[in-house]
């Protein structure tokens, strides 16, 4: 399960708690009033969290009113209000950790899954790797076309890179036009085929069916973690992803760097190209 700490924030309030949804109750519960003003309570709580004061003090009152009546009424209206609070807190809770532009994960969700991720890592051992991606040149397509048409762009990369992803992994937008692939439970080669994968994908797709003359490519950097007999965090993995990025910018571009051993190298034809990619790397 997903821990997360924004869980029960209200994404358009600043990072102020709200309150969570009421706890659902069985029929028979519903049938007897049990737990009927707490449930009132509840709703209230969640309507003054989004500034509908006249509906939560109606809520509010029906609750004093409950506790201070032997035979509550229960009114058909009232679960299904509770149902329909429930979905658009659920909602709300999922928007918030999306990107607006690109609807890909955004740095708030990659941050507390990653650490998840490699706290299970350093348990299982069972491998984990962090992609570091930048559209190559993106400025120009920007300078070029515009702003809103380099939205589209990204809007497609993202959707090229979610492509046949493996179970359990995701993309999360790092920030610009950089974006991030975590891929948990996945063995060091394994990992440079989906990138190298996603790479080709961008580099192939139509793009001139967009706007005559335009081609876009990406760099990766690939850092992968055993996780046996270590704890690497997210953050010193996103580090190492960043430096391996560099080093397939370097190496002329539309390329995926990653390190076997004490060497960068590169995957791919971009492995031909004669680099600093698959010398001994001092720093890196």
């Amino acid at each position: 399960m997903i821990r997360n700490r924004y869980a029960g924030q209200d994404p358009h309030s600043g990072g102020g708690d709200l309150p969570q949804p009421p706890t659902p109750r069985s029929r028979e519960e519903v049938a007897n009033g049990t737990g009927m003003a707490e449930l009132h309570e509840s709703i209230a709580r969640l309507l003054a969290s989004r500034g509908q004061w006249r509906q939560a003090y109606h809520h509010l009152r029906s609750a004093l009113d409950m506790m201070s009546s032997d035979k509550p009424a229960v009114p058909e209206q009232l679960r299904s209000e509770v149902e329909l609070l429930r979905k658009e807190h659920a909602k709300a809770r999922e928007e918030s950790l999306r990107d607006s532009l690109t609807a890909s994960y955004n740095r708030r969700y990659l941050d507390e899954r990653l650490a998840d991720l490699v706290t299970e890592n350093s348990m299982t051992g069972e491998g984990m790797a962090v992609a570091l991606i930048d559209l190559d040149w993106f400025k120009l397509v920007n300078d070029t076309y515009g702003h809103l048409f380099g939205d589209r762009v990204l809007q497609r990369v993202v959707d090229l890179l979610q492509e046949a992803l493996p179970d359990g992994a995701f993309c999360a937008r790092y920030g610009g036009e950089e974006f991030v692939l975590v891929l948990p439970h996945i063995l060091p080669n394994s990992a440079v085929q989906v990138c190298e994968a996603a790479r080709q994908r961008v580099e192939h797709f139509p793009w001139e069916t967009m706007a005559p003359g335009l081609g876009v490519t990406i760099s990766i950097g690939i850092a992968h973690e055993q996780g046996i007999g270590g704890h690497v965090s997210g953050e010193q993995q996103l580090i190492s992803a960043d430096a391996l990025l560099y080093a397939a910018k370097r190496a002329g571009r539309n390329a995926v760097a990653y390190r076997k051993g004490a060497e960068i190298r590169l995957a791919g034809a971009a492995g031909e190209r004669v680099t600093e990619a698959g010398r001994r790397a001092a720093g890196y």
